[in-house]
């Protein structure tokens, strides 16, 4: 199904050749209308496939990082042999991951449509046209930047956690819940899973909403400050019971890089597989209720009165434009 907004596309100036339309159903106020010419030489070629899902790289390694990295500070620094007096609060956690959620955003938005979830790629898929084809470059170059992001920020707390820890070697859930998330001990497994389904949903409801140029969307380049403000909101509201993942990648990604750091097994054992259902499965089910939601109810075009071969606006060399069929749409 697809929405209005990857239903045409823009054609280079003085050309008959249209541009991808598939990043103006994700961030349309990031959006690089104008890509590079279709590249020739063969590095060129490969830089050129690479290139959106290198964004995505990039934009989720920032987010973990800065994300990670306030959880390291605020944590550690309350041991005495680590630092002095404490560094922070919960309040810093969640300014450090809505800084990070935006600045990625900023980095890959103009390029991939900063994506910087797989539940929000693949909802996107899902409902509003987004290539099935990139689907899987786009989730394993998420997955990666989180583990890059969280192997960054190992690296430079190592000494402190070894310390915090009690000896190098030593690695317990306690350190680990600085890079992945866990729950606290009262809470339930179906409450568990209704925070991060809850979470998400807002999370990605918010992303539509603000992408959606006939709803009050904000100027070009402005919706990282949405993107910052929605997890904000989250993080203070829903973040304490489940540490907000809200995010396949955010959490995965550094699991698996505490996997090849020492932790062991635990991070897979906890709760009867918590690290699948609550972290993972959650967030993908409420990206799809949210978009689902969002274009059911508030969305102006009607997901039940769909042209099933929209038309996508074409203009050719002499300025004429006109409505032309969508079968080669990527």
């Amino acid at each position: 199904m697809q929405s209005s907004a990857s239903s045409f596309t823009l054609a280079k100036p003085g050309t008959g050749e249209l541009t991808p339309p598939a990043n103006q159903a994700v961030m349309p106020a990031l959006t690089s209308y104008f890509p590079p010419q279709k590249p020739k030489s063969t590095m060129s070629k490969i830089r050129y496939v690479l290139r959106e899902p290198m964004a995505e790289f990039f934009g989720v390694a920032i987010f973990v990082i800065l994300g990670t990295g306030v959880d390291c500070q605020v944590v550690l620094s309350t041991n005495k042999g680590v630092a002095p007096s404490p560094k922070g609060d919960f309040l810093s956690v969640n300014f450090g991951w809505a800084i990070g959620l935006a600045l990625g955003a900023w980095v890959s938005g103009g390029i991939s449509g900063g994506h910087l979830n797989p539940a929000v790629t693949l909802a996107l898929a899902t409902w509003r046209g987004f290539s099935w084809r990139k689907v899987p470059a786009f989730i394993f170059a998420q997955l990666m930047g989180g583990i890059v992001g969280a192997a960054i920020v190992y690296g430079n707390y190592k000494s402190a956690i070894d310390i915090f820890e009690g000896g190098a070697g030593v690695r317990t859930l306690a350190t680990a819940g600085l890079f992945s998330s866990f729950a606290l001990d009262y809470m339930s497994a179906a409450s568990c899973f209704f925070v991060e389904f809850l979470g998400t949903a807002i999370l990605v409801f918010m992303v539509v909403a603000a992408t959606d140029k006939k709803n009050n969307a904000p100027p070009s380049g402005m919706l990282p400050v949405a993107l910052f403000l929605t997890l904000l909101g989250l993080g203070t509201a829903l973040g304490m019971q489940t540490s907000f993942a809200f995010n396949p990648a955010r959490d995965f990604g550094p699991r698996l890089l505490l996997t090849f750091a020492g932790y062991g097994k635990q991070l897979y054992t906890y709760r009867s597989q918590y690290w699948l259902w609550c972290p993972i499965i959650a967030p993908f089910i409420g990206a799809q209720a949210a978009v689902g939601f969002y274009d059911l109810f508030l969305n102006e075009e009607d997901p039940f009165d769909r042209e099933e071969n929209p038309k996508i606006l074409f203009t050719d060399e002499s300025g004429t434009t006109s409505p032309k069929s969508n079968d080669s749409q990527v």
